[in-house]
């Protein structure tokens, strides 16, 4: 048995709220630079999944009953766009790095999104210098469509933002 298929993905639930928690601020003081949040973000939910709405999920990658992965999703609420939704927060811890995790996670992000009546196309948005997340998002058919220069800002450094989307049915092309 290889550590990734020791590895099992689910939603999560309020009751995971302090393993989330506890990854993702790991994650936003870690690797700062890789999300568009910061834990000093006022009104911020670090628990997407704390407000059970319709379209939207975020799953849990599992591995030795420790939370080493996480990705959300949230279907666009305003008619004009229920086509599509967001993927977010995505994130492996570097100890499980390298295991197919974030994969596991993509995947079952795409299939649980494909389930949606009328969803179309599934958008992110990484750094433009995450070389490696931008290989992990294109091998599971992402294609970037956009860049943002300089869309953030830490202290005195500037970060380019690319949009990436997947569509998922056919006619779905732009």
């Amino acid at each position: 048995m290889t550590a990734a298929s020791a590895a099992f993905i689910r939603e999560l639930t309020p009751e995971d709220d302090k393993a989330y928690r506890a990854l993702m601020a790991y994650a936003l003081d870690a690797h700062a630079d890789s999300f568009r949040i910061s834990l000093l973000d006022e009104g911020e939910p670090l628990t997407p999944f704390s407000r059970k709405k319709p379209g939207a999920f975020t799953l849990g990658a599992w591995l030795a009953g420790i939370l080493v992965g996480t990705v959300s999703f949230e279907r666009e609420a305003r008619e004009k766009f229920r086509h599509k939704g967001l993927l977010y927060r995505m994130y492996v811890h570097a100890d499980a790095s390298g295991l197919g995790i974030g994969k596991m996670l993509i995947r079952e992000t795409v299939r649980k999104a494909s389930e949606m009546a009328g969803l179309e196309q599934i958008n992110l948005t990484v750094i433009s210098s995450n070389a490696r997340a931008k290989r992990l998002y294109a091998s599971q058919g992402f294609a970037a469509f956009a860049l943002e220069k300089n869309a953030l800002k830490m202290g005195d450094a500037y970060f380019d933002e690319e949009q990436m989307s997947l569509f998922l049915r056919e006619g779905g092309t732009g």
